[in-house]
């Protein structure tokens, strides 16, 4: 089903009020910007303005997608960009040059719903910046890869950026908070949402309805899913499902054959620091809860240095209509600042998720 125009990154839970909540004091917010160039932009960026992008350039082994297929494995980053192309599916069709397999989106945390074929929505609000984050980090099956298309931008603004994690993983783990991350590991909470506990009234802070996340109506086969994906459940009042995943806060990556972070402070309540409905609210009646693995909050001083060590790395993506950007799962975290869209103006991103695999944790040894 297709969302208002310049509407896809607008979260399909909230409604719209004329209300609006400020920030609390004190947020830490990304620093989007870096200093110099993290990768050469020509290890993972290829003009399309080379290809003629017909049918041809579409077939498996084309020159073209051999190209995205060595660039995608040597650096973990394809971005394509000139690439005339304005229909969703059209894009589709050429990142999975690289995307081989797709998962359904199941067990999610954000909201979101299908643009097109196996292509969904962001699920986030624009006026919201998105913290740093692996796709699915928080259950026992993640994806290996995402993709980004272009079908509506506003360039010079809106950007999307992504932090090299093989750089963040080893600033990390020169530090304190990198030793008790390995050590202690991490516990994602979640409460879900009962759909039709909201039903008459306003939706305030409301992050995602277990109905749409575990993709049923049926209590039972919700609480079996989430089970299913890892995850410790209990119900609460209302019928809100409450979540908790242990888990590594690294990842072993088998192509590399060594552990890398994969888990952010998007996962915590400062996630929703500038969200529309739920800013306002303390973090302990927040939809989202991380902790050490040992149920410890994070310091504050903990989470600054869990923000920056991404920001250092990050790149950022300057959409154009066409682009297409491949992103690996292990190799990099994505996020992206807040998004204020003018009169007549319209963003609009589609996402495609990659092969699905079971999270592994740690293997000793491979650091």
């Amino acid at each position: 089903m297709r969302a208002p125009a310049g509407y896809f990154e607008t979260n399909r839970v909230f409604a719209v009020h004329a209300e609006h909540h400020a920030p609390l004091p004190d947020v830490i917010e990304p620093r989007w910007s870096y200093d110099q160039p993290v990768l050469p932009s020509d290890s993972y960026r290829i003009d399309c303005n080379a290809y003629a992008m017909t049918a041809e350039d579409l077939a498996p082994d084309s020159a073209l997608a051999e190209r995205m297929r060595r660039t995608f494995d040597a650096t973990g980053l394809v971005l394509l960009v000139n690439t005339r192309l304005k229909d969703l599916e059209a894009m589709r069709g050429f990142a999975k040059h690289v995307m081989r397999r797709e998962m359904d989106y199941t067990a999610g945390a954000n909201p979101r719903s299908p643009i097109e074929t196996n292509v969904y929505d962001v699920g986030a609000p624009l006026t919201a910046w998105l913290h740093y984050h692996h796709e699915m980090a928080y259950v026992g099956a993640s994806t290996r890869m995402l993709a980004f298309l272009c079908h509506k931008a506003v360039p010079g603004r809106g950007h999307t950026y992504v932090s090299d994690n093989l750089q963040a993983t080893d600033a990390l783990m020169q530090t304190e908070l990198g030793a008790k991350l390995r050590d202690l590991g991490v516990c994602y909470h979640r409460n879900l949402t009962d759909r039709d506990a909201f039903h008459s009234q306003a939706p305030i802070g409301v992050y995602n309805h277990w109905q749409h996340s575990m993709a049923t109506e049926d209590p039972a086969e919700a609480e079996a899913i989430a089970q299913s994906r890892g995850l410790r459940t209990e119900w609460g009042p209302k019928r809100l499902l409450k979540t908790r995943y242990y888990a590594s806060a690294f990842e072993f990556f088998p192509q590399l054959e060594r552990n890398l972070l994969f888990c952010s402070v998007a996962d915590h309540g400062v996630w929703f620091d500038a969200w529309p409905m739920v800013m306002h609210l303390p973090y302990e009646e927040r939809p989202l809860t991380l902790t050490f693995g040992d149920d410890s909050p994070f310091t504050r001083e903990e989470l600054k240095l869990f923000i920056d060590v991404y920001d250092r790395y990050g790149i950022p993506i300057d959409w154009r209509v066409g682009d297409i950007a491949v992103v690996c799962n292990y190799r990099f975290a994505h996020g992206r600042p807040a998004i204020h869209l003018q009169t007549g103006e319209e963003r609009e991103l589609g996402v495609m998720l990659g092969e699905q695999f079971d999270r592994l944790g740690i293997v000793p040894g491979k650091w």
